[in-house]
């Protein structure tokens, strides 16, 4: 009697099972998706993803179009590729797709998402931004750290002078990454966090993060296969990165509550404390949050940046012809050897011409962080459902020939001279920092440390590198590092020599 009951039970589930998934395809055969290709089990489009996934990205877009759905695993991940696809994503629909998906790394680490790159859209995210816009990242704000930022750049120009001197190589990655690392440091913690111990125990947690956002959680789209996260050591690396960098943040709000929390102080630690005990317009803030701001100004005040004048040091380089206009254009409205101040660098087009194009060819994070659809849309006359996650391949976009000729994927500065594109994401065809109302909102920030630094490393030397065979010295100099911020895999060695 007792095996009858087990195999009727068995049996019974066993058709619940059969029935939901036979209603299921039902209900999705109804719904008009977009083009998809063809897909593993349990896997579903994840063997098609290489290490560089715009890359492969934008040749799965140019076989199945500009809109795919694919399948991460279980979750349905619709990828954008082309200007007017995202338009309607972040323009016509962008309330619908404001969200962020939250993986294990969210949850564990960000705490459900509690910081303003990742947070929910809603009232909390909404006033996170308008604080940290307010406070820190606001053209006022900006222009008051112009002597901070002159201070660290005359220091690193004199590291240079002396490598000049002596004939010797500088590694422009490291030394760019160190002088935006500490420049950040100084705006949001203050001057004494800029000493050398300080800032290196900073950078190794910063490249910890980096490391692990590389790293696919298998937990996050695979369910049933979480445990290989465990095995690989990735939840391992989480914990002890979590504990870290908690550690380090801590002692940071310590010791500034400890000097009192002031209003009128300098620092951006200062003034969130300020704010979480005054509670200004009833907006509260709680220690942890300010924790996570904190490490959100690290990430994306330094990775973006550094990464940009990398990039963009090597492009001139390798264009010897590009770098004597860019030079030519400082010369004319500089009115000094030593320094170029950011009052002259607001009238050099060309100079700002070569950094538009470098964030279209190059773009720090070629894949836009990841959305999520809240609700339900009929986009480009396909059904997308809510819940779906949204990858808009910006790099593809970018380099589009359809939309930038076809010299899209040459590097060409005087493309922008008559050009009315700005950084704000109002042309779908341009979008290194996103649109709507998930653009990034340190434009500013990152723009006047980056411009200012490019016209004094162009304007008072000569860069060479090694040469190499011709193809080569191309991919070598033009390799991609795998990661969330696409910087180059190999360091940018160059010898200085003063004109």
């Amino acid at each position: 009697m007792e095996m009858i009951l087990v195999s009727l039970c068995f049996t019974t589930l066993l058709a619940f099972f059969l029935l939901k998934k036979i209603l299921q395809r039902t209900a999705t055969s109804k719904a008009n998706l977009p083009p998809s290709p063809w897909r593993l089990p349990v896997i579903g489009n994840l063997h098609q993803l290489s290490l560089s996934p715009h890359r492969s990205l934008r040749s799965l877009s140019r076989r199945h179009g500009p809109l795919m759905l694919l399948h991460f695993g279980s979750v349905p991940v619709l990828i954008v590729s082309s200007a007017d696809v995202a338009h309607e994503v972040m323009k016509t629909h962008d309330l619908k797709f404001a969200n962020r998906p939250v993986g294990k790394a969210t949850v564990k680490f960000l705490k459900g998402g509690r910081n303003l790159l990742l947070s929910p859209y809603g009232e909390y995210w909404r006033q996170m931004k308008s604080l940290c816009v307010l406070h820190l990242l606001s053209n006022k704000m900006v222009r008051s750290f112009e002597k901070l930022r002159e201070e660290e750049l005359n220091m690193m120009m004199e590291k240079v002078e002396k490598a000049s001197s002596s004939s010797a190589s500088v590694n422009l990655s490291e030394t760019i990454f160190n002088m935006v690392n500490t420049v950040v440091s100084r705006v949001a913690l203050g001057k004494k966090y800029s000493g050398e111990k300080s800032i290196a125990n900073l950078k190794k947690m910063m490249r910890a993060a980096m490391d692990i956002a590389t790293v696919f959680p298998v937990g996050d789209y695979i369910p049933c296969l979480a445990w290989t996260d465990t095995i690989r050591g990735l939840d391992h690396k989480l914990e002890k990165m979590n504990k870290s960098v908690y550690e380090f943040l801590e002692n940071v709000v310590r010791e500034h509550e400890e000097e009192g929390g002031d209003k009128e102080k300098s620092d951006f630690v200062d003034m969130l404390l300020w704010i979480q005990k005054e509670k200004p317009n009833g907006f509260e803030i709680h220690r942890q949050d300010i924790k996570l701001i904190i490490w959100d100004i690290f990430i994306a005040g330094t990775t973006t940046t550094s990464t940009l004048l990398e990039w963009t040091m090597t492009e001139l380089i390798r264009r010897p012809e590009t770098m004597k206009k860019l030079q030519e254009d400082i010369r004319t409205h500089s009115r000094s050897n030593n320094y170029v101040t950011e009052e002259e660098t607001g009238n050099m087009k060309y100079l700002k011409a070569v950094i538009k194009e470098i964030l279209r060819i190059h773009p720090p994070a070629p894949i836009l962080i990841p959305r999520q659809l809240s609700e339900n849309v009929k986009l480009k006359g396909y059904d997308i459902a809510a819940g779906t996650q949204v990858i808009i391949n910006a790099w593809a976009i970018q380099r589009d020939s359809a939309t930038w000729g076809s010299d899209a994927e040459e590097f060409k500065p005087e493309r922008h001279l008559d050009s009315a594109l700005d950084f704000q994401g109002q042309n779908f065809m341009y979008i290194p920092f996103g649109s709507g109302r998930r653009l990034c909102p340190g434009i500013g920030f990152a723009m006047a440390l980056a411009e200012v630094t490019l016209a004094n490393l162009v304007n008072r030397f000569i860069w060479k590198v090694e040469s190499r065979t011709v193809g080569d010295d191309d991919q070598y100099h033009l390799a991609e590092a795998f990661g969330v911020e696409v910087c180059r895999k190999f360091p940018l060695i160059a010898f200085p020599s003063s004109l």
